[in-house]
């Protein structure tokens, strides 16, 4: 378990694990009053969360599945990435894809933050890779033949 420093600027609760296997905490909207989404309209929903991850640590913030399963409603830049030198509040990009409206209320959970570990690459150029089973082959290669 990592510490993680957080400002909590919304009258709401800490993101929080649901349940002990839990991998994201779900993430509240921080409005004063309910916001209608239209069909293909998009804001940037504010959580009044700002946070201080440790160097080589990242958050992603991730669509909730009973929002996008049962109304349509999910994330843009999915996964969205804070990176550990970020200060600024967390916003998430919503959509709804749906063919209706959708009332976006106080409080309500919009989405789901995962804070990882990641690891820093350095490039070795090289003039071959070795070879593997797989080759060149994406976009399908591997599904059914």
């Amino acid at each position: 378990m990592i510490q993680v420093k957080i400002i909590n600027q919304s009258p709401f609760e800490l993101p929080a694990y649901a349940t002990a296997s839990s991998a994201g905490m779900d993430l509240r909207a921080n409005l004063s009053e309910p916001l209608t989404l239209k069909p293909l309209q998009r804001a940037m929903i504010p959580t009044g969360l700002f946070i201080e991850l440790p160097q080589g640590y990242e958050a992603q913030i991730r669509p909730r599945s009973g929002l996008a399963a049962k109304h349509g409603i999910t994330c843009l830049n999915s996964p969205g990435t804070i990176d550990a030198d970020y200060r600024g509040e967390i916003k998430v990009i919503v959509v709804n894809i749906s063919d209706s409206d959708f009332i976006l209320n106080p409080s309500e959970r919009i989405a789901q933050m995962i804070v990882s570990q990641h690891e820093t690459v350095e490039w070795n150029p090289v003039e071959a890779l070795a070879e593997s089973e797989r080759g060149a082959g994406g976009f399908g290669s591997t599904g059914v033949k």
